[in-house]
């Protein structure tokens, strides 16, 4: 799609999108690090809770796949785009530091990396699988709730 036809099917003449950005990657990306910050500040409240430290992990991680299901295109953007906007990898950095926070509070600092990227590779699988219709219950008999929190069980403790 075009930034003309954006603006086509957007109500506004097919010109009113360049007024604003250059190309359609700098309005893809505006809108990739606009839904990234969303997500940082759902994570910064998160974060702020005095909830337990699973129970946090836990509403970060549902609310990362419901993103997904919800906003199936937007959370594909905002996993997929590359940019070297600084306003864009700034977004990014802080969501991640943010997640980052709320995993190293369940494992311990040292492992927050680690078991980070284990949750949200499970996160982006678990999302994959329910949008493309492959996570039935009559199937798995489980469901994604489920899911996260039988691998938030098998955690280790923090120190």
């Amino acid at each position: 799609m075009t930034l003309r036809e954006v603006g086509a099917r957007s109500g506004v003449s097919r010109s009113a999108a360049y007024r604003h950005f250059a190309d359609k990657e700098s309005l893809l990306t505006v809108v990739a690090t606009n839904a990234m910050n969303e997500l940082g500040d759902a994570l910064e409240v998160l974060a702020a809770k005095d909830d337990s430290a699973k129970s946090c992990l836990r509403s970060a991680l549902l609310t990362l796949i419901t993103v997904g299901r919800t906003r199936p295109h937007l959370y594909r953007l905002m996993f997929t785009m590359q940019t070297q906007d600084l306003a864009a990898v700034g977004s990014a950095e802080r969501a991640q530091h943010l997640f980052l926070d709320v995993v190293g509070r369940t494992t311990g600092p040292r492992h927050a990396q680690r078991y980070g990227a284990l949750l949200l590779t499970t996160a982006h699988g678990i999302t994959g699988l329910d949008l493309s219709g492959h996570m039935d219950l009559d199937k798995w008999h489980t469901t994604a709730e489920e899911l996260v929190d039988t691998v938030i069980s098998m955690l280790p403790k923090s120190k």
